[in-house]
């Protein structure tokens, strides 16, 4: 789940006309961040990767001139009179990432959320030639990372999560930006907010080709999403989200209804009966850096089986700690995600299946085969409160949002490994 807020930017822009060009004012410098892939712990390698900001956090206007394309949720019509037209005068611009609240130090990447006008940025991990977006096959593998939240306090979400997006982001003779400029994003809450997309072949419903279209129409669009991390120093959860296709696909209005389990099937420990488990203080102190490993774990011990647990653990001051099984009544313990554990909660929820209706574990299946994109957000919910991650039954938070910090809140997410099971942490 991620945030929908929409930052616009002041910049400059001179391109030539051809479909969605790049501006040429600012000149888009990914900020580099390092990573590993492990075989064994202890043995890792270092990947020379960088970070890319959302293109609709981009400023995007009329190609040779200095107009918005689109002023909030309304389209300029003088460059936009249709989808395919807009797309061809209208430019991505690179950006300033520290005035985006964006920095990076060797293996730490940190994201400044402003608490005032509630924007945060949306970022994503390209791969080493900054062309493309890193993918990660992640079935009988684990993915590990540093964090430091303790400025994230209720209300807030620091988020890392994998988004099926198409490796080059859409890149095509239509889209110029691509990866490198944070194109192509797609989640399982079909979003429709995005500007432009994938346009879409008439006769095959739903299914993307290499044309950008401007998303006049405010079509959803869809794909599969692993929500690894989703935070803030009084609850965190981590949640599968299926959808009936591989994505990313569009959809539109009640055609977007059912299409994906927005909701998910999530593990949170306090929900899940465990209330002394996460927090300031607690047995993970949420007041210092930790260390978070997920493992994808295969029917057949191999990278060729079929995804059917995925497990959590936490590294803190030299000491491994699982995930509490749950005591939840009328539940069987379990501490981690399974078929048997989502069927179970739904059960106890009393709540719409989703999860088995969209597939249960196969799409994410198909997707960790495919290659899942790394996204890192920061963001706040001053009007519900985020109660959904940290609210009554699944924290300690009473709901609203909570700005004692200040104006200016960062999270640091540092020394990200991705490997064998097992590989990526020493004790």
């Amino acid at each position: 789940m991620s945030s929908r807020s929409i930052v616009t930017l002041s910049t400059l822009l001179v391109a030539a006309v051809y479909g969605q060009q790049i501006g040429t004012n600012t000149p888009e410098v990914n900020p580099p961040l390092l990573w590993e892939e492990c075989t064994l712990p202890g043995l890792c390698r270092k990947v020379n990767g960088s970070v890319t900001l959302d293109a609709n956090w981009r400023w995007t206007h009329n190609i040779g001139g200095y107009s918005n394309c689109k002023n909030g949720n309304t389209w300029n019509t003088t460059f936009c009179p249709d989808p395919t037209t807009c797309a061809e005068n209208c430019a991505v611009e690179g950006v300033d990432y520290a005035s985006s609240g964006v920095y990076t130090s060797g293996n730490a990447l940190t994201l400044t959320l402003n608490t005032v006008t509630n924007s945060g940025p949306r970022l994503y991990l390209l791969a080493a030639d900054q062309k493309t977006y890193q993918a990660f096959m992640l079935n009988q593998q684990e993915f590990a990372f540093d964090v430091d939240l303790s400025q994230v306090a209720c209300g807030m979400n620091a988020a890392l999560y994998f988004s099926e997006m198409d490796a080059h982001g859409g890149n095509a003779a239509t889209n110029k930006a691509g990866a490198k400029y944070g194109t192509g994003y797609c989640d399982a809450q079909c979003p429709s907010g995005d500007n432009f997309f994938n346009g879409q072949v008439s006769d095959v419903p739903r299914k993307l080709c290499n044309l950008i279209d401007a998303n006049i129409a405010n079509n959803g669009i869809c794909c599969n999403e692993m929500d690894i991390w989703e935070a803030n120093r009084i609850s965190n959860a981590f949640t599968t989200h299926g959808c009936l296709e591989n994505g990313p696909y569009t959809c539109s209005g009640a055609g977007c209804q059912g299409q994906c389990d927005g909701n998910g099937c999530a593990f949170n420990a306090f929900h899940q009966g465990a209330p002394q488990f996460y927090g300031p203080g607690l047995t993970i102190d949420t007041t210092k850096k930790f260390t978070v490993v997920t493992q994808f774990l295969t029917n057949n011990g191999g990278t060729s089986g079929q995804l059917n647990e995925i497990r959590r653990l936490y590294v803190q001051n030299g000491r491994v700690h699982q995930t509490p099984a749950t005591k939840v009544t009328g539940m069987p313990p379990f501490n981690s995600i399974s078929q048997p554990f989502c069927d179970a909660q739904r059960k106890i929820m009393n709540a719409t299946n989703l999860f088995d209706e969209t597939g249960g574990m196969q799409p994410l299946n198909n997707a960790f085969k495919t290659g899942m994109v790394l996204v890192f957000s920061l963001w706040d919910d001053p009007y519900g409160g985020m109660t959904w991650l940290d609210g009554p039954g699944a924290g300690t938070c009473t709901g609203g949002l909570d700005t004692s910090g200040g104006p200016s809140v960062n999270v640091t997410f540092s020394n990200i490994k991705f490997g064998n099971i097992g590989s990526t942490y020493l004790i």
